[in-house]
């Protein structure tokens, strides 16, 4: 019935039929020609070209340290010859005032020289658009200017509730046949006369046995911030390049001596950047790895008797933040050109849920990283003294489904303390051992067993 009148009302007035048709017809035909053309103006605005030119625009978040990102993996050996210049630009929403009236104007900004580079049309028109000075230090980075940005000290956060447990270090550690070592360069928090609270301390496993050799001395805020470069007593730390040099002179407690020199070399395409969690009332801690591997050398001479790390693999990362309750899960390790990192943090229930910090687990490539989870689960399996003799990290994501094994050798335990980096209340347990890895990290299968070490705590 209804399509018999709609058919009678069509024949009943034909022209009228028509040029409705019609114009449904063009109507049709003209927002079609718009969509095109929309796709095509929204394509031509993507272009890399009108962001300065190239094959491949990468676009980051504000938040992210953009030269971390292109001084870090973008300079690996296989990505390097492909990176031409690189040049960042900041897209926004501008207003022009003018008699009452705000006119929206899209902006964009960017750094006129190395966009020119790159062939872009509109910068190469404008003689008069030139560089700042923000911009010659931006675009004149190296590798050097990127370790000192993420290696830097922090000033100390103004959060009263948590100031006392402030606590900023520089690890390493590294092996050479059958000896390893692990340093911290530690500065505390404020004390009354000013100074901050600082030392050095070495742990040297060499024969089964582990010697502890440290020094202690106070410096000043103005020498804590002037880290990666950090003197404390007669030990210090100088970045030279991409190459960190250490010299130690320690004493244990039978007065014994640890005297010499360290250097460990960075790599530009294998580096993990800052991460920090922030919590209640201005709690915070954070983490970066400067050195996920590196080449290893220099001689140490131990009450007489050198110890020699030439031709040596070194690891370095940096912690700083609130310590009090706070404790974690951590493991390293190299095999070749792999390494392997996985970790968690347990803030204290005043600053944030401990349940709801997720752990990681990350393995870097020869030329940077191969994949990364925090869908990961850490179990730790005790012996008869309640101390680990195993753990286990399974870590799952798109790009990574590794399972870890790391079977405990010895440990080294550390009684609570009060403030700084122990300030949970537990004892903290530094352990050595041996990691087997099993599973696929990107494109690469994964069937390795390394040395390696890890840190987790326990209660009395």
């Amino acid at each position: 019935m209804i399509g018999r009148l709609a058919l009678r009302s069509l024949t009943a007035h034909p022209v009228r039929s028509m040029v409705l048709a019609s114009g449904f017809g063009v109507g049709v035909a003209v927002m079609a020609i718009l969509l095109g053309i929309a796709q095509i103006v929204l394509e031509q605005a993507r272009a890399p070209a009108l962001a300065g030119g190239g094959d491949v625009l990468v676009d980051i978040a504000p938040q992210v340290p953009a030269r971390i990102v292109l001084a870090g993996t973008l300079q690996a050996d296989d990505l390097r010859r492909h990176i031409r210049v690189a040049a960042p630009s900041h897209a926004s929403t501008l207003f022009l005032l003018h008699k009452g009236r705000r006119i929206g104007v899209d902006a964009r900004g960017g750094i006129p020289s190395l966009e020119r580079k790159l062939g872009d049309p509109e910068t190469a028109a404008i003689a008069a658009w030139e560089d700042s000075p923000d911009d010659i230090a931006w675009s004149t980075d190296t590798p050097e200017q990127t370790l000192r940005y993420i290696d830097r000290f922090h000033p100390i956060p103004d959060a009263p509730e948590w100031s006392a447990s402030w606590a900023e270090w520089l690890y390493f550690n590294g092996r050479a046949g059958g000896t390893r070592f692990y340093l911290t360069f530690l500065v505390g928090p404020t004390a009354a006369d000013g100074r901050r609270a600082a030392g050095v301390r070495l742990q040297l496993d060499r024969g089964g046995a582990v010697e502890t050799f440290s020094a202690s001395h106070p410096i000043g805020e103005a020498d804590a911030l002037g880290a990666p470069d950090l003197t404390i007593g007669a030990s210090s730390i100088r970045l030279d390049g991409v190459r960190y040099r250490v010299h130690l002179d320690l004493r244990d407690t039978r007065g014994r001596r640890a005297l010499g020199d360290l250097t460990l070399d960075a790599s530009p395409g294998r580096l993990v950047p800052p991460l920090e969690i922030s919590g209640a009332r201005g709690w915070r801690t954070g983490y970066v790895v400067p050195v996920m591997s590196g080449a290893l050398n220099g001689t140490l001479d131990v009450d007489g008797t050198p110890v020699a790390f030439a031709g040596g693999t070194g690891y370095h990362d940096h912690n700083w933040g609130f310590w009090q309750g706070v404790s974690w899960q951590w493991g390293q390790a190299q095999q070749g050109d792999l390494s392997l990192l996985y970790g968690r943090v347990f803030p204290p229930r005043e600053a944030a849920d401990p349940e709801r910090i997720p752990g990681f687990v990350g393995v870097l490539g020869r030329d940077g990283p191969l994949g990364y989870a925090n869908n990961v689960t850490i179990t730790e399996v005790n012996d008869a003294r309640g101390q680990p003799e195993k753990i286990t990290v399974i870590a799952r994501g798109l790009d990574i489904d590794i399972r870890v094994s790391f079977e405990v050798e010895s440990t080294v335990l550390t009684r609570a303390a009060g403030a700084g980096p122990l300030a949970s209340g537990l004892d903290f347990l530094q352990l050595r051992g041996t990691y087997t890895v099993t599973g696929r990290a990107g494109t690469r299968s994964l069937n390795f067993s390394a040395p390696g070490s890890a840190e987790t705590f326990r209660g009395r």
